[in-house]
């Protein structure tokens, strides 16, 4: 009879690889680019959470209960709480042609 070894994994958190500014904006232009607002919202709060939520609420303006609603799934943030947000992250929108 063979033993089984029990494997465990460790839960996964983007947030642990966000970890410069490249590969943020690199995650942040991807999640824009998908058709659900919600990618995008999540890829913030993402992003927020790798810098720190307490620092981004305070640079952004927002409370720090406020930024999590704005950034959760389903929530419809004004742009001005968007925009707000993306300064705090030191990020910016860009257009391109499709």
């Amino acid at each position: 009879m063979t033993r089984r070894s029990k494997i465990t994994f460790s839960k996964f958190d983007v947030a642990d690889y966000l970890d410069n500014e490249k590969v943020i904006a690199a995650y942040l232009s991807e999640a824009a680019q998908d058709d659900n607002p919600d990618v995008l919202l999540k890829a913030l709060a993402d992003v927020a959470k790798a810098r720190g939520m307490a620092q981004v609420a305070k640079d952004s303006g927002l409370g720090r209960e406020s930024l999590y609603k704005a950034l959760a799934p389903g929530a419809k943030p004004r742009y001005e709480t968007i925009a707000a947000v993306m300064r705090a992250l030191k990020v910016k929108f860009e257009v391109a042609v499709k």
